[in-house]
């Protein structure tokens, strides 16, 4: 299936990865990863820094995937605001999970850092502000339990926000623990210091077909009739990692993404804060340097012809709708794209062992923050 069409700013601003290596015999490995987006990335990563000896495989160019198109925001809140998704799963639970990702931003910076690898990381505050009336509710209940447990966060009246930020709004929580990357970059020059740090293999163009449990571990099959014999696997492959679970775990939806012109830095908002409202779904804003990205428009995926179709629709809804939010700011689209990402009923990763698949573990950050949950339970 096509993850997504149009052209991601990430692969245009970013040389494409030329790495071409298919299995052509049989393998023996320790740990076999199935995925070289961001997120089997950062799992061959702790492999590798832990001395075990691991494969990673993929049916396409190395993070060409949905790591291509993600907007990557780095953000400790989770899709469920907390206060409902306390409701959901305890308050207990709730909070740990937006600790770890709180966390998870940190460790990501410290990966990089000790990598000495340029990933377009950069510190920014976020700005979580209220679409309407019932937002407002919202915001006020999620202040109070985010203060409650100590997480990083500031109420904003209406007037503040107008007079920081130049947005119409009843009133917003600001943060300064979040970040913003470029997921393709990082991904491919991670697995680049991976080969010649600690000598990750890496096989391209290789689609895994089957996998069967044997007495010392699983068999990868794959598509050019050769196999991958390990001890235990990891699933990264996002929503495609379907056919390796038991039940369907994930809804699909479609999501859509435009990026503006460069524009002059001195008009952007202070900051350049990540910036979401609490419709749902909601529309999302970041910088690039200084041009604009603006996401959202999310809608159940049907199939990548319907989701392509509704592009250039799309895209005027989302000029028309930061239009609104900042009038006085030139937007011309440059670019537009669309693509396909998984979400679970209470945006929460699915991350271990499924109950009677001993070896196989999965590694599937569902969801807005599928970035940082993948260090999230290191």
């Amino acid at each position: 299936m096509d993850l997504h069409s149009g052209l991601p700013y990430w692969i245009a601003r970013n040389p494409l990865d030329e790495y071409f290596n298919p299995l052509e015999k049989n393998h023996a490995t320790d740990v076999a990863i199935v995925g070289s987006g961001i997120t089997g990335t950062l799992v061959a990563y702790e492999l590798c820094k832990a001395g075990i000896r691991c494969t990673l495989v993929d049916k396409r160019t190395l993070s060409t995937g949905s790591s291509s198109a993600s907007t990557a925001l780095l953000q400790y809140e989770i899709d469920e605001p907390l206060h409902r998704l306390a409701l959901k799963v305890g308050e207990r639970n709730a909070v740990l999970a937006y600790q770890c990702c709180l966390k998870a931003i940190d460790d990501l910076e410290e990966v990089f850092r000790q990598a000495g690898l340029d990933a377009g990381f950069e510190r920014v505050p976020s700005l979580f502000f209220a679409s309407n009336k019932q937002g407002q509710i919202l915001i006020e209940k999620e202040f109070e339990i985010r203060k409650k447990h100590r997480l990083p966060v500031s109420f904003l009246p209406a007037d503040r926000v107008k007079k920081k930020y130049g947005i119409e709004t009843l009133c917003a929580l600001e943060n300064h623990r979040s970040a913003q990357m470029d997921a393709y970059r990082a991904s491919v020059r991670l697995l680049e210091y991976l080969q010649l740090k600690h000598g990750l293999t890496i096989y391209t163009h290789t689609q895994v077909t089957r996998c069967r449990k044997t007495p010392g571990g699983y068999e990868l099959h794959t598509d050019r009739g050769h196999s991958i014999d390990c001890r235990y696997v990891v699933i990264a492959a996002g929503f495609e990692a379907g056919k390796f679970l038991p039940r369907k775990v994930m809804q699909l939806t479609s999501t859509y993404a435009i990026l503006s012109e460069p524009v002059d830095s001195q008009l952007l908002w202070p900051g350049k804060s990540l910036l979401w409202e609490t419709r749902d779904p909601y529309l999302y804003i970041r910088t690039a340097g200084n041009r604009i990205l603006v996401g959202g428009e999310d809608e159940e995926f049907h199939d990548p012809v319907r989701r392509d179709d509704l592009l250039r629709s799309k895209t005027a809804l989302l000029e028309k709708k930061f239009r609104r939010l900042f009038p006085h700011l030139p937007f011309k689209t440059d670019m537009a794209w669309c693509g396909t990402f998984s979400s679970t009923t209470d945006g929460l990763p699915y991350i271990g062992e499924w109950p009677g698949k001993k070896g196989m573990f999965f590694a599937l950050g569902y969801g807005g923050n599928g970035i940082t949950f993948t260090l999230k339970y290191k």
